[in-house]
Parts: C-alpha cells; sequence; structure tokens
C-alpha cells in the first residue's frame, strides 16, 4: 500500500508558505494505519528499546503502540507546564518559530535504550531538542522513528549519528 497516497497536502498551514502533511486521513483509514504501525514495529524491533519516547502529541499516537509491541516503556514528552513533577526542559527552534519541550527527570532510568518517534522530521529542531532531553536524564539515545520526512529541510542531518527510521519521503 502506498501510504503516501493517504497523507494530505493542505496548503498554507500554520501559516502561508507552508504546505502542511496531514495524517489524519492515514489515521483514519484502517489499512493504511495497520500497515503503518506495523512497518514502524518491523524496522524498529532490531534497535532493542527499553524506553519509547513520544512527542507531544502525535508522537504519543505511534509511540504507544511501538511502546506496547517491542515491550518497551512510553515516556511522553510534553510542551512546558503538563507534567506535574520535576522536569529537564530544552527550548528548540521550529521551522516558523520556537518552542520548548519537558521530560520528568525521573522518567528515563540511567543508561536505558531509548528511541524516539514521531510522525514527522522537517528542520529537525524538535527531535534534537527531544535527543538534548534524553542526554539529560542520562538515557542512551539508540535511534528515531518518524512516519514522514521532508528531505528538502535536511532535519536528519541536525540529529545525532544513529539509525533513523522513515516510511514516507517526501
Amino acid at each position: 500500500m502506498d501510504l503516501q497516497a493517504l497523507i494530505r497536502d493542505v496548503p498554507d498551514f500554520p501559516k502561508p508558505g507552508i504546505l502542511f502533511r496531514d495524517i489524519t486521513t492515514l489515521l483514519a483509514n484502517p489499512e493504511g494505519l495497520k500497515i503503518a504501525l506495523d512497518r514502524l514495529v518491523e524496522q524498529c524491533t532490531p534497535l532493542q528499546p527499553d524506553i519509547i519516547i513520544g512527542m507531544e502529541s502525535r508522537g504519543f499516537l505511534f509511540g504507544v503502540h511501538l511502546a506496547y509491541q517491542l515491550g518497551a516503556g512510553f515516556v511522553p514528552v510534553r510542551k512546558p507546564g503538563k507534567l506535574p513533577r520535576a522536569v529537564h526542559t530544552v527550548e528548540y527552534e521550529l521551522e516558523y518559530g520556537s518552542d520548548r519541550l519537558e521530560i520528568h527527570q525521573d522518567a528515563i532510568p540511567e543508561g536505558a535504550r531509548v528511541l524516539i518517534v514521531d510522525d514527522l522530521i522537517a528542520t529537525g529542531g524538535t527531535a534534537k531538542a527531544t535527543a538534548q532531553l534524553v542526554q539529560q536524564s542520562a538515557g542512551e539515545l539508540i535511534g528515531f522513528a518518524f512516519v514522514i520526512e521532508l528531505n528538502a529541510l535536511a532535519g536528519r542531518e541536525q540529529l545525532p549519528q544513529v539509525p533513523i527510521v522513515t516510511l514516507v519521503q517526501y
């Protein structure tokens, strides 16, 4: 199945000049969703993660499933003010602004093998910031997994040299 055919293009969102790749159409297609999740599991199994990190919010959708299928724990990385205990924080640049991410300070056991998961990699800012949170938490970053990669924005060049799994590339 061609997963790219199930991803809708939305021009000028969230601001003029941005072509948004909308995965809600992929998520709504039962067969497409199953295939995307199965492919992520298949390609991430060799990495043998202890912890899957999903970034708010679409990373949660794929990360929890991967954690379940791979027998790993799931740790959410959230926007500021959403986590109730002491957190590590990192500020980062997006392709259209800046933001901050947080993780509980006790979320990752020291030396745990961590796989970072999100729906899309564009400039790599969010993924790079999440990798910094893994480092602050004394985890071992073993890879990244994304449903979509926007090649022209060269996001993977911003990331540490670990395996990167992507299902659809533009």
